[in-house]
């Protein structure tokens, strides 16, 4: 069976879709439902459905800026309220849409066209998504990294990158460092470097992210190497040359 999220900030619209869904998809599974753009992005980490319906106008990230951090997690429809002129706009960015009021004869094609795509893998709508939002006249801002996918022993959790203090590396694995606990990852601190919000972490050696709000302060060892205090925590991170200027005004 499919599987699906529903995103929509009004619940009424949320209700209406998914009985209109039920009458034209029944094998279709609504696994959850989102208010915002914030939550729907934390669901597919946590579900991985096959697809999502998200309003393009949602409190706190868009529609657009939610379906840019998703990328090729999952097929992406958006439902949206838009005239006829936008409309044509995702029809020639080829993206799958629901009128609102979901209308059960308009959602029945919407549905015929999912069914054939959810035979290929999704496809990551980034620059397609740019140029929607411009002729919509909405802004895309550049989307972060909100969640981590960890391991704790035989546990797998799923953290906010904002209780993450410092991610830090070596050969084989990446260690997050929590307030409460310590996790790891596979993915590299470069990788990370690329994905995460550069204003909440900064870089300060080849293998080492620290939380700029975890920083409690800057000392100096016997061999002058630049070290960065973490609150709450014994660990003095390593300062390399290359990254010191970002400590010289405190």
């Amino acid at each position: 069976m499919p599987r699906a999220i529903i995103a929509d900030d009004e619940r009424l619209m949320r209700d209406q879709l998914k009985l209109r869904l039920n009458q034209v998809w029944p094998e279709l599974e609504i696994v959850d439902e989102a208010k915002n753009g914030d939550e729907a992005i934390a669901m597919v980490e946590q579900h991985k459905p096959d697809l999502i319906f998200l309003d393009i106008r949602m409190p706190g990230k868009t529609g657009l800026e939610a379906a840019q951090a998703i990328g090729p997690k999952c097929h992406i429809v958006f439902i949206t309220a838009y005239d006829q002129y936008a409309v044509e706009a995702f029809e020639r960015g080829a993206v799958d849409y629901v009128l609102k009021p979901a209308e059960t004869e308009r959602l029945q094609l919407t549905v015929e066209r999912l069914k054939t795509r959810l035979a290929h893998p999704p496809g990551d709508m980034g620059s397609m998504l740019t140029q929607l939002a411009k002729q919509m006249g909405l802004a895309v801002k550049p989307t972060y990294l909100q969640w981590i996918q960890a391991s704790i022993g035989q546990e797998l959790r799923l953290i906010a990158v904002e209780e993450i203090l410092f991610f830090q590396s070596d050969e084989k694995y990446t260690r997050v460092q929590t307030a409460r606990f310590e996790a790891l990852i596979r993915k590299p601190v470069r990788d990370l470097a690329e994905e995460l919000d550069p204003e909440l972490f900064w870089q300060i050696h080849r293998s080492t992210l620290v939380n700029v709000n975890a920083i409690e302060g800057v000392t100096r060892d016997l061999r002058g190497r630049h070290l960065v205090l973490i609150k709450g925590q014994p660990d003095k991170l390593e300062v390399s040359r290359s990254f010191v200027h970002l400590f010289k005004q405190m």
